[in-house]
């Protein structure tokens, strides 16, 4: 299932950043925005919103963080300030105001649907902390989601990090994520890193959420475009096909905009 990005890394880099520079300038914006995990989305996000020349602040907001992803998202941002002199940062510490969250809000004996609450509200109070720097700066938040992420399993929190203004990578499958950050310089320890969404607090790792990893999902996700059903597969193969296609279905809620109750004319 092994899946090598087919991308011409070197006109999809200069097509999305024209792409970021042209929206920027027509939405009358100073600049971008991008929260940095020490993952390999976040790191190819914001290095191609510094390509634009535009000011890009980076911004790290641990909350119980592992040091792990803490010292990718340092030596990334360090590196990208080097590199670039349009590129900034800040770091905002929301353990505290995650803490007295959780002391205010009521608990639950499921401790599933709690610890899974508690990481969606992590990525909800990035996405308010993000736009809280947005407003003062008049920047627009970048997002990080790839196309697999976004529009193939979900794995995302809604009005979390899929609260944004502009998705530059969204069209990008996994493997051509990790050709274009390898092209435009991303750390190789970012590079090397298992992707891991960060909100629990440990090192536990996409896959061992997802239960099959990108290159597994990538394969999934263009047997169902091409009509492929389960019975078609055995094994391994069968089984990484029934978690694609269970994660699209329970989270076309998350792909699609609101559904919107219209009224008849004749009730008006």
């Amino acid at each position: 299932m092994q899946k090598i990005s087919t991308i011409n890394v070197e006109k999809v880099n200069s097509h999305i950043v024209n792409w970021l520079k042209t929206y920027a300038e027509n939405a009358k914006v100073n600049g971008f925005v991008i929260g940095i995990s020490g993952g390999i989305d976040s790191a190819l996000t914001s290095t191609l919103c510094a390509q634009t020349g535009f000011p890009t602040l980076c911004v790290e907001m641990p909350i119980h963080q592992a040091p792990s992803h803490v010292n990718r998202a340092y030596e990334h941002i360090n590196q990208l300030k080097e590199r670039f002199p349009n590129v900034s940062d800040t770091r905002v510490d929301l353990t505290p105001v995650f803490e007295t969250f959780k002391s205010e809000v009521p608990s639950s004996d499921n401790d599933a649907k709690l610890h899974l609450s508690l990481a969606n509200t992590r990525s909800r109070l990035r996405m308010v902390s993000l736009y809280y720097l947005a407003g003062l700066h008049g920047y627009l938040v970048a997002g990080t989601g790839n196309k697999v992420e976004d529009f193939g399993v979900g794995f995302f929190t809604k009005y979390g990090d899929g609260g944004v203004d502009v998705s530059p990578i969204a069209d990008l499958l996994k493997s051509d994520v990790r050709a274009l950050a390898k092209y435009v310089g991303v750390p190789q320890s970012i590079l090397e890193a298992k992707p891991t969404d960060g909100l629990f607090g440990d090192d536990r790792s996409d896959e061992d959420q997802l239960g099959a990893n990108y290159e597994e999902l990538e394969w999934a996700m263009a047997q169902m475009e091409a009509g492929k059903k389960s019975e078609n597969f055995e094994g391994r193969e069968k089984q990484v096909f029934d978690i694609y296609k269970r994660l699209n279905t329970i989270n076309q809620h998350k792909m699609h905009p609101i559904p919107v109750c219209v009224i008849p004319e004749e009730y008006k």
